[in-house]
């Protein structure tokens, strides 16, 4: 799945589902300087690392919604092939720090990942495209979404999803708390805005808005 992408010669993002439970990894990067950031690499690094070869990209950040191990699994070898720094927020690093618990629950091998270089702040400028960190909580305490106004692109993670949320029953997750964070920060957004999930398929602000049934208004 590539999701379809904003009208603009000079925004680049694609996303593609990697690893054990199928996380969309998205690439996103400015054509004119080729800095691109990598938003959940959830796993199948090659993959990932030949779309960003074959576009003759500069890696300049590793950026996490979150840090549930289906999002967190090929961090390590990313930041080994290109040298660019791990950003999470600081409330989920608890959970970065139990990733072998996470895979042992569901019996996906354990491979260690680094600790982040940088912890993510609300309202955070990113490393390019003009990119600002929005954060948003329920899923999991530290639970981010990237927003990219002048493209009309949030990539929301784990915390929207075409007709429904994320789960809240994992560590740390919270029904009210994710429903505030839709209605507060993303609802807030422009109706006609491109949301890329976590999973599954892309939605519209204004469609989730109208018809979600967990968040509706």
């Amino acid at each position: 799945m590539t999701v379809n992408t904003p009208e603009d010669k000079l925004f680049f993002i694609e996303t593609f589902p990697v690893g054990p439970l199928q996380c969309n990894c998205s690439v996103i990067a400015d054509k004119t300087s080729k800095k691109a950031m990598i938003v959940d690499p959830g796993g199948d690094a090659d993959k990932i690392l030949r779309l960003i070869a074959h576009h003759e990209l500069s890696v300049v950040a590793i950026i996490h919604t979150h840090a549930h191990l289906d999002h967190i699994l090929a961090a390590g070898d990313i930041k080994e092939a290109t040298g660019a720094p791990i950003y999470l927020h600081r409330e989920d690093k608890f959970l970065w720090d139990i990733l072998e618990s996470q895979c042992a629950m569901i019996g996906i091998p354990y491979k260690p990942v680094p600790d982040p270089d940088y912890f993510l702040r609300d309202d955070q400028d990113l490393a390019c495209c003009g990119g600002i960190a929005i954060h948003t909580p329920g899923h999991s305490p530290g639970s981010m979404s990237f927003w990219f106004e002048r493209y009309q692109t949030l990539v929301a993670g784990d915390t929207l999803f075409q007709g429904s949320v994320g789960r809240t029953d994992l560590w740390g997750g919270s029904f009210d708390t994710i429903k505030t964070s839709i209605i507060q920060r993303l609802y807030s957004l422009d109706d006609e805005a491109l949301v890329v999930t976590g999973h599954g398929p892309s939605t519209r602000i204004g469609i989730e808005k109208a018809n979600n049934n967990f968040v509706r208004i």
